[in-house]
């Protein structure tokens, strides 16, 4: 910046310019990208290294993602492939490896349509496409480029509000609590109930918690919203609307069933986001069981 140009009074973003992974298949990498996906190749640089003698002279090529984006690889001449990506591009487009599959890139659809159509594009290049996977607010597939990197195609099913953006801080938040007592106590934090015990500590302190020996705080959006309508209808429980949350009573253990609320799997097992005050028993693929807490850290 010269001293002629404005200092913003706010910084800020505006949008991802690219994202950038090491390559070792060039001919396969352009191939899945410009003629698979129909990205069209932008930019090439190409260079003599960067000045360290142990810098690979090197490709650096972006295709364009749209809205300004673009996606970026680097070929490094001469290298090899490290031998843990060795068979990573057959395996199934699911999260095989949480770790290495982590670091992925994702681009918005903007309907159910594309999404399906983009599905039906991939599926005619011979590419193996991960079904449909709801994750609360966005829905999306997956499949693998020639290095085993994920791709995910995604439509937003709702926009975020005030409500996502304070949920999620209370979250954090109660991340922080719980890891900071599991490092005080000699241990590592492992479990997620630690933090949904510590979220609902932090909500009673707002609002007051009430007297139930379980109280489940559940967000007031649509995709946890089958969870209070099946309450809602129940003798064993009761439902406290609050600001931003519906509060879930229980004086005894107390059931809920996948097929009943009728979710996916991914939304299933982040049911309780919200805060949980109860022992969480059983959270299976198909029931949970959550029972008045017990003394430690998840039942805090």
């Amino acid at each position: 910046m010269t001293a002629l140009e404005p200092i913003p009074v706010k910084l800020q973003l505006h949008g991802v310019d690219h994202t950038a992974r090491p390559t070792w298949k060039l001919r396969e990498t352009i191939e899945f990208y410009r003629d698979k996906l129909g990205l069209p190749l932008i930019h090439v640089i190409s260079a003599r290294g960067w000045g360290p003698k142990t810098h690979p002279d090197f490709l650096h090529f972006f295709f364009d993602s749209g809205k300004g984006s673009t996606i970026a690889f680097f070929y490094y001449l001469g290298s090899q492939q490290p031998q843990t990506l060795d068979g990573r591009s057959e395996m199934r487009p699911a999260p095989d490896d949480h770790v290495f599959d982590a670091t992925h890139t994702a681009w918005e659809v903007e309907s159910a349509g594309e999404l399906q159509a983009w599905k039906h594009k991939l599926e005619a290049q011979g590419l193996n496409v991960s079904v449909e996977t709801r994750h609360e607010v966005i829905e999306s597939i997956y499949v693998r480029d020639p290095n085993g990197y994920f791709i995910e195609f995604t439509r937003k099913l709702r926009p975020l509000g005030e409500l996502d953006a304070s949920d999620g801080l209370l979250t954090l938040q109660a991340a922080l609590d719980a890891e900071d007592q599991a490092h005080s106590e000699g241990r590592r934090m492992t479990e997620i109930d630690e933090v949904w015990a510590r979220k609902a500590q932090l909500i009673d302190a707002q609002v007051g918690g009430g007297s139930a020996a379980i109280r489940l705080y559940i967000p007031q959006v649509e995709e946890f919203s089958s969870i209070v309508k099946d309450a809602a209808n129940r003798s064993d429980c009761r439902v406290v609307p609050m600001t931003g949350y519906d509060r879930i009573d229980a004086d005894a253990p107390i059931e809920f069933r996948r097929s009943v609320l009728a979710l996916k799997p991914a939304i299933w097992y982040g049911l309780f986001t919200g805060g949980v005050h109860g022992t969480i028993e059983i959270l299976d693929r198909d029931r949970v069981v959550i029972t008045p807490p017990l003394a430690g850290p998840a039942g805090m």
